[in-house]
């Protein structure tokens, strides 16, 4: 069956767990729409796994959109979110309205994230108005990387965590329907699913969250370039591709790749008639 934003909503009531994972592409967004995730977030961090930035803050409109209406094509089931990336929601809110528009519309995703408390609330306001569901994003936002001097976990002291429940509340009141709590001590993100009516989705947030999202390179092993505390190896998938990519070469280099039964066959003497 079809997740959309009232399955959500349903999964907080219920105090069903929700689960969500990272796809850029068609062919991984159908295994892991196969799988019966409830939602895949194409999200920024495509940048970093994809297309190889240091960060999310080079990654385009056009990189969302082209990335967004692969995975769409592939998940038939899940509800598909689109990251607005750094400064396609920063500058006006009609400008914020229309690349939430075009994510929906080019890229046919059913919801979109952007990062951000309080200083985002009219953005919220703003697509929720035109019918588009809003992720909501709060904790260690990767596009405030140079804000934040680096990654680091958020909400620590009293002060901060003040700031991220009432970041909390206004995503809620400004109509999200759900929001990301990333990098989040595990009682402050607790707290904040108790008050909230929507659902939380943690990353490196506890398990007192709604739900839990992992970036998929991260889950399976295939990213190492940053290895996250608050991310779990599921499958040795990274080990298992290069490992594959090893035996190819050593095939092909040896000739047992190709093998007969590789081939096609036909009949020896046209092509002994050839001139």
């Amino acid at each position: 069956m079809k997740n959309t934003v009232v399955t959500f909503a349903q999964a907080k009531q219920e105090q069903n767990k929700l689960t969500m994972l990272t796809a850029y592409d068609y062919s991984t967004a159908k295994l892991i729409d196969g799988a019966g995730v409830n939602a895949i977030l194409v999200g920024d961090s495509l940048g970093m796994v994809c297309l190889g930035y240091e960060d999310t803050l080079s990654v385009t409109m056009e990189d969302m959109i082209h990335h967004t209406a692969a995975v769409s094509r592939g998940a038939k089931n899940a509800l598909v979110v689109a990251d607005l990336p750094f400064l396609s929601y920063h500058i006006s809110t009609s400008e914020t309205v229309r690349n939430a528009g075009r994510l929906v519309k080019e890229g046919r995703a059913q919801a979109v994230k952007l990062e951000g408390g309080t200083a985002f609330a009219e953005q919220i306001e703003a697509i929720t108005r035109a019918s588009i569901p809003v992720m909501a994003h709060i904790g260690l936002t990767p596009q405030s990387v140079n804000a934040f001097g680096g990654f680091k976990v958020q909400g620590k002291t009293q002060e901060a965590a003040q700031k991220l429940l009432d970041d909390a509340r206004a995503v809620q009141r400004a109509g999200a329907f759900a929001v990301v709590l990333e990098c989040v001590p595990g009682p402050l993100a607790a707290r904040i699913t108790q008050e909230l009516s929507i659902p939380t989705i943690g990353i490196g947030a506890g398990a007192g969250c709604d739900g839990q999202v992992l970036v998929y390179q991260d889950m399976l092993g295939m990213f190492s370039e940053l290895t996250p505390k608050f991310v779990r190896q599921f499958a040795p998938v990274g080990e298992l591709m290069q490992q594959g990519f090893t035996d190819y070469i050593r095939a092909v280099q040896d000739g047992s790749f190709p093998a007969q039964e590789h081939g096609f066959e036909m009949d020896e003497q046209i092509v002994a008639t050839l001139v």
